[in-house]
């Protein structure tokens, strides 16, 4: 299984434990992730409030090369997935635009290259059955909530996701890997993370609502596919509502037992340590 591998700004900044955790997982299930040569920034979060070409044309350039290599593509961030993949479905169903963006890109969409989230590569590609099986140290007694936010699943007709307001591809693999997802409400709200430097009151008031219910769903930490929403929820929450949020690829590099395991956690703003020490899962 291979895929051309878009980590966008973030994960080469602010969110490296999300990139040096889905690389080695990936490593060691066999998912080869061939990184895009020259790829650009997808335009998240600014572009597309500024110019309305530049937004299309700032993801179609990493479809191209996407083309090019012959390969999916595979994004971990929901930002950037969200960017790419409705440029992706623009241009299979406007002509008109795409030869706009084709003209300035200098190339021609084929259609031939797919956009998945990596959770999609993860959870449905190959499966919470198959990384069950390759489980060696069981996450029992993490209980978590997971926390799509808003750019994964919207919207469904680009996305593709079959249930956009309750969605479980995350939860399934929580449980393969002998945590338990606890069931909450507030999977797919927005955490806030636009808002985080104009009204920072706002984005705050979202997030410790977001943490406040996690808690009271029982659980003791937050599961997360992006790192806009992982940075939201540490950074922006009042000092008295503190919970350690993980990027799901995290949990399964623990689960597997990896040995750059110990060096992601270490990047967290809320350090999750404590919480795996009482659990006897920090080892």
């Amino acid at each position: 299984m291979q895929f051309a591998y878009y980590p966008g700004c973030s994960l080469e900044s602010t969110a490296l434990e999300y990139d040096r955790s889905a690389r080695s997982v990936c490593a060691a299930l066999g998912i080869e992730l061939h990184e895009l040569e020259d790829w650009n920034c997808c335009g998240a979060t600014s572009a597309h409030s500024t110019s309305r070409l530049l937004a299309e044309v700032l993801p179609a350039r990493n479809l191209c090369i996407a083309q090019r290599m012959g390969r999916d593509v595979a994004v971990p961030c929901s930002a950037c997935y969200s960017r790419l993949k409705k440029t992706d479905h623009l241009m299979r169903h406007d002509e008109e635009r795409r030869r706009e963006i084709e003209e300035i890109v200098h190339f021609t969409f084929d259609g031939s290259v797919r956009v998945y989230h990596l959770l999609d590569v993860l959870a449905l590609k190959y499966g919470p059955k198959r990384i069950a099986e390759r489980v060696i140290r069981p996450l029992t007694g993490l209980k978590v909530v997971c926390y799509y936010g808003c750019l994964i699943v919207r919207p469904p007709e680009v996305t593709g996701f079959e249930r956009p307001e309750n969605p479980m591809l995350m939860d399934e693999l929580v449980d393969a890997l002998g945590a338990e997802a606890r069931q909450w409400s507030y999977k797919t709200d927005c955490c806030g993370s636009s808002q985080g430097l104009v009204n920072t009151a706002m984005a705050r008031r979202v997030v410790d609502r977001l943490l406040s219910m996690a808690r009271e769903a029982g659980a003791d930490a937050v599961v997360a596919a992006c790192p806009l929403c992982q940075a939201a929820l540490e950074m922006r929450r009042s000092p008295e509502v503190e919970m350690p949020v993980f990027y799901f690829t995290e949990l399964i590099g623990m689960a597997l037992d990896l040995p750059a395991r110990k060096e992601w956690l270490v990047k967290h703003l809320v350090d999750p340590i404590p919480l795996l020490q009482s659990l006897s899962l920090a080892g």
